[in-house]
């Protein structure tokens, strides 16, 4: 015989058709529930995981991994820290000096206020992707004393230039001039556009050539920090505290996500919130099997008393109807789990789908940076949500099979 006994019960009556129709009805809402329940979790979290990818890949086109400045004003020696941050730790990639200020951009009667980046095109491009989200031009057109300035698209319309138009920066630094003391002022020529997609940076920043940034700031040979680009852009701040720990002198480290701690911060919450939102549903789902097994004891009765008569202990009938509350929310877990993620996989083609159908444009271009609904499934969060409904149905099991439990075998039979 099969064993243990109990199990094979169990599974028996999975199985078995069951003459209260009715049963048969509300197990498989709970499990169409379970389906819809974990789908829409492992769903709306790949979404979120797609999100928060295309924010940093965008970010990270403009803000390196990390930056180390010196404490007490510019970098000196720069130089020479560039070249001995990677032979400290092998975890840095590359590193790159920046010169940065604000100004004021002045074209054809339109101002505006920038944040400046004096840059080395070659050394830029190790440790930020710029160079993929360029327009028109090339950040390699910035050159020493040419004083050109590449522009973010929102920046460039602000002040209605394009490229081979000229600007007029505008310094916070002044000048002493016989006229009394005057706006450090010097005319730049377009040489470039950039759209990261994220308009912070396309409505306020520009670039210039490093060489020419130290000109107009009156930063000398000096500059303001030093741009790493690292193995693993998650261990930023590990890394950057312990170049700076290895350097001769007093440095001020960070990472870029501290310097978008509140964005990312803000992401990680609505991803929880969301998470607990959801799981409710899975519960709600997973306690539809409390009606479905109370009504299968009921029905049960005088199949429970025979057991009972036969020497099954009540531990023994718990674990029969446990069976049965649990195969059900198994199956729904599965199912709900392959088409979440065959759905977290296939978003790109499913929502284009919908919105052809419906006439509905979800994201417009026209309003939103991100335009298409991303989506990353990661298998921690897939393992997650499958524990955790696992979880829920075993919770919702336990009550059902302790009333069959109780059940008294004389008071079961006396009226069959």
């Amino acid at each position: 015989m099969f064993r243990p006994l109990t199990l094979a019960i169990g599974l028996r009556y999975t199985r078995a058709k069951r003459r209260n129709h009715f049963i048969s009805f509300i197990s498989v809402v709970s499990i169409i529930g379970l389906v819809l329940g974990v789908m829409a979790l492992i769903t709306v979290l790949s979404v979120m995981n797609g999100f928060e990818r295309e924010l940093r890949e965008r970010i990270l086109g403009m803000a390196s991994h990390a930056t180390i400045r010196e404490a007490n004003g510019g970098l000196r020696d720069w130089e020479r820290l560039q070249r001995e941050a990677p032979e400290i730790d092998d975890r840095v990639v590359a590193a790159a000096p920046y010169v940065q200020g604000e100004a004021m951009l002045s074209a054809r009667g339109n101002i505006s206020g920038a944040l400046i980046r004096g840059v080395e095109p070659a050394a830029e491009e190790r440790v930020a992707r710029i160079g993929e989200h360029m327009l028109q031009g090339e950040l390699g057109s910035l050159e020493a004393g040419r004083y050109r300035v590449v522009l973010g698209r929102e920046l460039a319309a602000e002040l209605r230039v394009r490229i081979g138009d000229s600007i007029i920066l505008m310094a916070p630094q002044a000048s002493v001039s016989p006229a009394g003391v005057m706006p450090r002022m010097r005319r730049f020529e377009v040489s470039g556009l950039f759209e990261v997609g994220m308009y912070e940076y396309d409505r306020g920043t520009a670039f210039i050539h490093l060489e020419d940034a130290q000109a107009v700031f009156q930063m000398g040979e000096q500059v303001t920090g030093l741009r790493l680009r690292l193995t693993d852009m998650m261990e930023a701040g590990v890394v950057a505290r312990d170049v700076a720990a290895q350097l001769d002198g007093l440095f001020r480290v960070s990472d870029w996500t501290r310097q978008h701690a509140n964005l990312f911060r803000a992401i990680q919450m609505e991803k929880m919130v969301m998470f607990i939102i959801l799981s409710l549903i899975v519960a709600v789902a997973a306690f539809n099997i409390v009606s479905t097994l109370i009504m299968l004891v009921t029905d049960k009765q005088g199949d429970i008393a025979i057991l009972r008569t036969l020497g099954l202990s009540p531990a023994g009938v718990m674990v029969i109807f446990m069976v049965q509350g649990v195969v059900i929310g198994a199956i729904g877990i599965l199912l709900g789990t392959i088409a979440g993620v065959a759905l977290a996989a296939n978003i790109d083609v499913v929502v284009p789908f919908i919105e052809r159908v419906s006439g509905v444009e979800f994201l417009s271009a026209e309003v939103y940076y991100i335009s298409d609904l991303p989506s990353e499934l990661k298998l921690s969060d897939v393992l997650r949500v499958g524990v955790l409904g696992f979880l829920l149905t075993v919770v919702a099991t336990l009550f059902p099979a302790w009333r069959a439990a109780r059940t008294q075998p004389a008071e079961a039979l006396r009226y069959d």
